[in-house]
C-alpha cells in the first residue's frame, strides 16, 4: 500500500508521467496481442495441414515437398552471413577504432548505411537482377541471390555492430593500453568480447530479413523448388510459400508452409541466442 501511495503521490507531481505509463502499458497490450493472434492464426491454419508428404526429398506437384526449400533457407542464411557479417563487422571496427571522430568519412558512411537501411527490398530485388543477372550474365543463381542479401542487411549489421562497439567503456580500451596490450589485442581479446550481444543482436534481425526475404530472392535466385548450386536457381521458404500462394492451387500446403517457416526462424534465433551466451562467457 504504502508502495502505491508514493507513486500515486509521484504521479500528482508529475501527472504527464501517468500518461506516458499508460501510453506504454497499451503499446505493449496491443504488441503482444497482434502478435498472438498473427502466430495463432497461422498455427490454427497451418497445423492441420501438415503431412509427412510435405517432406520428401523431391519436390513435385502432388507432394508440394518443402523440404528443398527448408534446405535453400539455411543454406542462404549461412551464405548471407559468411559474406556480411565480416565486411559489416570489420567496417565497424575501422568507423570506431581507427577513423578520426567526427571526420567526414564516417559522417558519410552512418548516413549512407542509415540511408540504404530504408530503401525497400524490391529496389535491392532490381538492383541484383541488373547487376548479377544481366550485366555478370549470371542469371537466375543462388550466388546473385546470396550477395543482393548480403547487401541488403550490410547497413544493419554495421550500424548495430557500430554502436555495441561505442557502447564498450574508453576504461576498457585505457586499461588494455596501460597493460601493453596492442591495438589488434585490445579490439579482439576485450572490445569485441563485451559487444558481443549488441553484436548478436544485429546479426538475428538480419538473419530474420533474410529468412522472410521475397521480393529480391524472386529477381535473382528465381523460384525453381530444387537444392540448387551457387550458380543456378533455387528457392527459400518464403518465396516456396508466396508462389503457392500466388498460384492459388495450394492455399492449405502454404499454410502449413506458414507454420515451418515460423518454426525455423524460432529455431535459427535461439541457436544464435545460444551462441552469443556461449562467446560472451569466454
Amino acid at each position: 500500500m504504502e508502495k502505491i501511495k508514493g507513486q500515486l503521490e509521484s504521479y500528482k507531481e508529475q501527472p504527464f508521467s501517468l500518461v506516458l505509463r499508460f501510453l506504454m502499458w497499451i503499446a505493449t497490450f496491443l504488441t503482444v496481442g497482434i502478435t498472438v493472434c498473427i502466430v495463432g492464426y497461422i498455427l490454427i491454419r497451418g497445423i492441420p495441414n501438415l503431412s509427412p508428404e510435405m517432406f520428401a526429398w523431391e519436390y513435385n506437384t502432388e507432394n508440394v515437398s518443402m523440404m528443398p526449400a527448408i534446405i535453400n533457407t539455411v543454406l542462404m542464411v549461412l551464405l548471407v552471413l559468411l559474406i556480411a557479417v565480416p565486411v559489416g563487422i570489420g567496417a565497424a571496427i575501422y568507423l570506431v577504432e581507427f577513423a578520426k571522430r567526427g571526420s567526414k568519412l564516417v559522417k558519410l558512411v552512418r548516413i549512407t548505411a542509415e540511408t540504404l537501411s530504408g530503401i525497400p527490398s524490391i529496389v535491392y530485388g532490381l538492383f541484383g537482377y541488373l547487376l548479377f543477372a544481366t550485366t555478370f550474365r549470371w542469371g537466375y543463381t543462388f550466388l546473385g541471390g546470396a550477395l543482393t542479401l548480403a547487401i541488403m542487411i550490410l547497413p544493419l549489421i554495421l550500424r548495430t555492430t557500430e554502436e555495441a562497439l561505442k557502447a564498450v567503456p574508453d576504461s576498457f580500451r585505457e586499461g588494455s593500453f596501460g597493460l601493453g596490450a596492442g591495438s589488434l589485442r585490445t579490439i579482439f581479446r576485450i572490445i569485441l568480447p563485451s559487444a558481443v550481444p549488441g553484436i548478436v543482436s544485429g546479426v538475428i534481425l538480419g538473419i530474420g530479413r533474410v529468412v522472410g526475404e521475397t521480393a529480391a530472392l524472386m529477381y535473382t535466385a528465381g523460384t525453381i523448388a530444387k537444392v540448387p548450386g551457387l550458380m543456378s536457381s533455387g528457392r527459400t521458404l518464403a518465396v516456396h510459400m508466396y508462389a503457392l500462394l500466388s498460384e492459388g492451387l495450394y492455399m492449405k500446403q502454404a499454410y502449413a508452409t506458414a507454420v515451418v517457416l515460423l518454426v525455423v526462424v524460432l529455431l535459427i534465433n535461439a541457436g544464435s541466442g545460444w551462441i552469443a551466451k556461449k562467446l560472451t562467457k569466454r
